[in-house]
């Protein structure tokens, strides 16, 4: 049987979330998660918000060429991953956006005519 994990083994990624909410305070706010299965390793996903995906990994200054692109649900959701080291933990981040399909494409394209 597995011990069980302490809150203060979860201090790494809760101490990134704190220096986040004093030095980017003003930056979209994310969805964040924080695991006894990963214990150092803070998660920040955006919904259907991929600029403030982009604008945390600028902050961050995860380079570009590190995020990850993927598709699922059936070719309906991109997914976008990155990772970067900070104050001895790892911060993970995740954006999915949903991918029209041709007629909502379409739709969009007619109404700005």
């Amino acid at each position: 049987m597995r011990t069980p994990i302490t809150l203060a083994s979860l201090g790494t990624p809760l101490t990134a979330l704190r220096i986040f909410t004093s030095e980017y305070g003003h930056l979209p706010a994310p969805s964040v998660s924080v695991s006894t299965l990963y214990p150092d390793t803070l998660v920040l996903t955006f919904y259907d918000d991929l600029a403030g995906f982009e604008t945390w990994r600028e902050a961050l200054g995860v380079p570009s060429v590190s995020v990850s692109h993927g598709v699922q649900g059936g070719g309906r959701t991109r997914v976008l991953e990155a990772e970067t080291g900070y104050v001895g933990g790892v911060v993970k981040l995740v954006g999915y956006a949903t991918i029209p399909t041709v007629e909502e494409a379409r739709s969009r394209a007619g109404a700005g005519s």
